[in-house]
């Protein structure tokens, strides 16, 4: 017997009101996506599976977390290494800063001190001090300048408030005087014994140790960028010594030639820089292999340097033909030369804070000559006593000093 299946109308309609709602339903959805990118994004999150993690409880749904913009990885290389980083601003650090500018200049045969007011370009204060100073040396905190008299034995110690003497130190003929870079002592360089002597400057100028340098003429030097060791020239012998600082002995040497006088770390603390008034030029030394590497003409007396305040360039006086050429770290070449008018005798040099002015003693003519850095044209002459040397201009930027005439770091 057949048997057929029946018909049911009432579930015949109810399909098709279903497929028909369905369809309207997912129309209207793709109308509303299409018109609001919002609605995308809510249909999105809204069925997408959850993120879970392995620590996730069943009744503790997990979020969805997106790592903070800031902390993404970034590939940016890290900032170049400037020994000199903080002389950049050209700004002098309070509470200096509320010092009048002045320059300090000791003439090595009158054995007198003279002080000029760099706003006017006058000399203001003249004194006198001991028997032959060479330099004027800021202390490594700047809280005292030191007037090295080599004839006297002694420095003598400068108010930076009135910048008049107010004491006196002995110690064997200072031609120099410098402290390390972490302040913890004073280097005496004693040309005429050669030997340096460290000292505890804090605490009386007590000697630490003596360290010979088996050369004649040891009196320039600067220190490696951690401050370990340093370089110290020896005019009379052609030769640059290594001492290590921490251990207070001679660590090696390198033979120049001529007659090495003012030193000088590049600002990347890779190589020294080492004036050569016998060779008329500049040597650029390696302080691990210890040779020589390069030698730069500039003039007849390259004696004293200065690193420009944008530490991009290295200003060189030439002594003996009355110029300062300007040498280029990046390509190591002279770029510029600059004459003083009349001809002269630039010897130490020193800039204002903010490296616009170049200061140079010179040394055999009574005058201090002040060079624009823009322009290269001498823009002061400033009559000073007989055989001004290693002068400073202070108050100057620099959270700390390492001597000499006003080296900062």
């Amino acid at each position: 017997m057949k048997i057929s299946r029946t018909s049911n109308p009432l579930g015949a309609v109810a399909g098709a009101l279903r497929s028909r709602i369905v369809r309207i339903f997912f129309a209207v959805v793709f109308v509303v996506a299409i018109l609001s990118p919002a609605a995308v994004v809510f249909a999105v999150v809204w069925t997408a599976p959850p993120v879970t993690t392995g620590t996730v409880t069943a009744d503790v749904q997990p979020g969805r977390q997106l790592p903070a913009p800031d902390v993404q990885p970034t590939s940016l290389p890290d900032p170049a290494f400037n020994v000199y980083a903080n002389t950049l601003s050209g700004t002098v650090p309070c509470p200096l800063c509320d010092l009048p500018p002045r320059v300090y200049v000791p003439n090595s045969t009158a054995g007198t001190v003279d002080v000029i007011d760099p706003v006017t370009f006058k000399v203001i204060d003249h004194y006198g001090v001991g028997f032959i100073p060479h330099h004027i040396a800021p202390a490594w905190d700047m809280s005292s300048l030191y007037v090295d008299n080599e004839g006297s034995s002694s420095l003598t110690v400068l108010d930076i408030h009135s910048g008049r003497p107010v004491g006196q130190v002995s110690i064997p003929f200072p031609y120099n005087i410098y402290f390390t870079p972490d302040g913890t002592k004073a280097v005496d360089v004693v040309e005429r014994l050669q030997r340096i002597e460290f000292r505890d400057w804090r605490h009386g100028w007590k000697l630490l140790k003596s360290v010979a340098i088996p050369w004649p003429g040891a009196d320039h030097l600067d220190f490696s960028a951690d401050g370990s060791y340093l370089m110290i020239s020896t005019e009379y012998s052609g030769v640059l010594a290594k001492v290590d600082v921490v251990n207070m002995q001679l660590a090696g040497y390198v033979r120049v030639g001529g007659l090495p006088i003012d030193v000088k770390l590049s600002p990347d603390g890779s190589v020294f820089y080492v004036t050569n008034q016998g060779r008329m030029g500049v040597s650029v030394v390696d302080p691990i292999a210890m040779k020589e590497i390069q030698f730069i003409p500039t003039g007849r007396g390259a004696h004293g340097l200065q690193v420009s305040r944008d530490t991009k360039s290295l200003y060189v006086s030439n002594r003996l033909e009355g110029s300062v050429s300007v040498i280029d770290f990046a390509s190591r070449s002279v770029v510029a030369k600059w004459h003083v008018p009349g001809g002269g005798s630039p010897d130490m040099l020193q800039l204002n804070p903010q490296g616009t002015q170049l200061w140079a003693s010179g040394r055999y003519n009574r005058t201090v000559y002040v060079f624009d850095t823009l322009t290269g044209e001498v823009i002061a002459k400033i009559p000073v006593g007989a055989e001004d040397h290693g002068l400073t201009y202070f108050p100057n930027v620099g959270l700390h000093s390492l001597g000499h005439n006003g080296v900062y770091r």
